[in-house]
Order: C-alpha cells, then sequence, then structure tokens
C-alpha cells in the first residue's frame, strides 16, 4: 500500500514537475532504453545469455515507473536519496541505483523543437541550422549556479570562483526563441569563465561565419561578438561618457530599454529553470552538474515547445496584429503548477499516471 500511495502522490505535477500526460510520453519513449540497459548490464554480469526463462529469478524492487517518477522528484526538489528511499519503502542504494540509471536517460533527449513533433536540438550546429531555416532570431544569456566549495589545495580550485557572484559557481549558456521557449542550453563551462569565452569555446564564431543569415539578441557580455559581427549579434551599445551631451545620453537610454525589452525573454526561460531545485544550488558533485543540467533543461523544453503562438492564443485580437509574432511570450514562463497532491488521486496507481498499458509487462514495468 506504501508503494501504490507513494506512486499516485509523485506522479502530481506538483511533485515531478510535469504533467501526468507529459509523464506518459516520457514513459513510453524511455522504457525500451532502459530495458535494453538493463539486459545489456545483466548480460554482462552473467558473462552471457540468460539460463532461465523469460519472468523467472530476482524481481526488482522498483519497476521502471518508480524510478523515472522518483528521479523527476529527485530533480524538481532535491529530496535526500534517503527520504525518497523512506517513501518508497526501500534501500537507499536502490534509489541511488535507480536515478544514476534514469538520468543520462534524459539528459540524452536533446532540447524539443517548437511547432516540429519529433525534431530535437542537441548541439550549437543543430541550433543555427534550424535556426536559418525557420528564420528564428535567437536569444542568448549566461547563468550561474553555485556549487559546492572545491577541497582546499585541490589543482584549480580557483577555476569555479565568479568574479560578478563571488561564490563558486557552474555556468551555463540557454538560447531561447522570441517567446520565451527554450531551444538549446548547455556550455556547461567553469564560473570563473566569462559569458562570451564560454559560448566562443563552444563554437559560435564559427557557426555564426557558417549561418551569414542568423541574427542574434545578446547583453553587454557579448559586446565582443557584436563587434566582430555587428551585423549578425546585437548587443547593448557602449555606454557614453559623463561628459557626453544629454542627446546622446537619451539615445543610449533608448536603445537599452529596446535591446532589453527584446532579449527578456530569455531572462525568464532562465528563471523557469531555477524552478527546479538543483539549477538554484547544486549540493553533488559537479562531474555530474551537465549531465543534470541537460536532464532538467530538456523536460523544460518540452513544456516550452507546446505553448501557443501569439496568432493561436489570440487570432482575433487586434493587439495580436501589431505585436511582432517573436516577440511577446504567450504564456509567463513563471508560472506554477497547483501546489495540492490530493486531488485527482484515484485507486488505481497506472490511471494516475496516464498509461493505458493495463497488465502487460516492459522489462518488469507492469
Amino acid at each position: 500500500m506504501k508503494l501504490t500511495w507513494a506512486r499516485a502522490a509523485f506522479s502530481h505535477p506538483a511533485l515531478s514537475g510535469v504533467s501526468r500526460a507529459h509523464f506518459g510520453e516520457l514513459f513510453a519513449e524511455l522504457a525500451a532504453p532502459w530495458e535494453a540497459a538493463r539486459q545489456s548490464g545483466l548480460r554482462e554480469a552473467r558473462g552471457g545469455e540468460r539460463r532461465k526463462a523469460a519472468g523467472a529469478g530476482c524481481k526488482p524492487k522498483l519497476v521502471f515507473c518508480d524510478r523515472l517518477l522518483l528521479t523527476l522528484v529527485h530533480l524538481r526538489h532535491q529530496l535526500p536519496h534517503e527520504v525518497l528511499a523512506e517513501l518508497y519503502d526501500v534501500d537507499r542504494s536502490t534509489v541511488s541505483t535507480a536515478i544514476r540509471q534514469v538520468r543520462p536517460l534524459l539528459a540524452a533527449r536533446g532540447f524539443a523543437v517548437p511547432d516540429r513533433p519529433g525534431m530535437r536540438l542537441r548541439t550549437l550546429e543543430e541550433l543555427f541550422a534550424y535556426a536559418e531555416a525557420e528564420g528564428i532570431e535567437p536569444r542568448l544569456d549566461g547563468a550561474e549556479t553555485q556549487v559546492r566549495c572545491p577541497q582546499a589545495g585541490r589543482p584549480g580550485r580557483r577555476a569555479f570562483v565568479s568574479g560578478k557572484c563571488r561564490q563558486n559557481t557552474v555556468k551555463t549558456t540557454t538560447f531561447s526563441d522570441g517567446q520565451g521557449r527554450i531551444l538549446l542550453s548547455g556550455v556547461v563551462r567553469s564560473g570563473r569563465m566569462h559569458d562570451q569565452s564560454a559560448v566562443r569555446t563552444e563554437g559560435i564564431a564559427e557557426q555564426l561565419r557558417l549561418h551569414p543569415s542568423v541574427k542574434s539578441q545578446a547583453d553587454a557580455g557579448y559586446a565582443g561578438l557584436a563587434k566582430e559581427f555587428p551585423e549578425q549579434v546585437t548587443a547593448l551599445p557602449k555606454k557614453p561618457k559623463d561628459d557626453a551631451c544629454d542627446g546622446d545620453k537619451r539615445a543610449w537610454s533608448e536603445a537599452r530599454r529596446r535591446q532589453s525589452s527584446a532579449r527578456i525573454c530569455v531572462e525568464h526561460t532562465n528563471a523557469e529553470l531555477r524552478q527546479w531545485a538543483p539549477l538554484r544550488r547544486f549540493t553533488g558533485r559537479r562531474e555530474i552538474y551537465a549531465e543534470t543540467h541537460l536532464a532538467i533543461a530538456g523536460l523544460v523544453s518540452d513544456r516550452s515547445a507546446q505553448r501557443p503562438t501569439d496568432a493561436e492564443q489570440a487570432p482575433n485580437s487586434s493587439s495580436s496584429a501589431t505585436a511582432p509574432a517573436d516577440h511577446t511570450p504567450a504564456e509567463p514562463p513563471g508560472q506554477h503548477v497547483p501546489t495540492s497532491i490530493f486531488p485527482e488521486v484515484v485507486s488505481d496507481p497506472m490511471r494516475t499516471v496516464g498509461f493505458g498499458v493495463g497488465s502487460a509487462h516492459l522489462g518488469g514495468v507492469a
């Protein structure tokens, strides 16, 4: 009964961070890869093919449905493994193994593309090719996540000290479209590296040369890119000196307002990522931060890619005809899901998560 209660409660969007319909899609997408990896590991441990009939032998303590659920809850709220183990009435090592197995599957999914079902972006090259084909103007911005201070005397300890935050951080770069829908998030570097240096090491300059029609919006931290590619990258103009005339100051202020208004959507995207606890402050090892970030950002991209465009949301609105379709977010990215976990909980745990698999088995998944 305890397992049934945990499964029903964890399937609520307030805990998992995704809708039940989305969770059903994740289950259908990842169950087969997980089962293939599981069978491969068992075959390697046995040293050959199985000698017992299918279905014989020890059964896993957690089926894949529960493994995926507790991984999402851990990523959403960063609950300790001991707490999740107590809720599921299993050993802590079982929870740690489940999270270690599922997190790479989530990280390898890539980022959903708005209005293109089945298409996913995984690299900067794919992002620029998509932006050129669809005529999208990406917005980019860097974000920092605080991490644990490295051990004293460890080589490279100062590499994570951010000059801006004055903390040990890991820096990531987020790309979004004009509606705040996430297109790509990654380029994970140490906090000491500058925002512009991070994307340069990833090869953004080469992509700008290969795709001259792609234009992007950035903040003052990417002024070097804007100077090198003035026709493609728009950044905040240099602030006039104190003894400049009032006209120059007012012109700069207006240019700053317009540029900030054009790229505020990527700030909203970063804020949406911060709804997940590990991207506010990562208490685990920095070596697995990139994988954790990709797993979370991929889930957020699935949700943001389903947002309707301005024309779809208000086709008869007079304001939608005058405002640029690639500028105003159709849905506030920071909108929270309901917090109560008691409505919609029913007796059938499989019905609560939105599948109709019945009694069929897939790699121990009932």
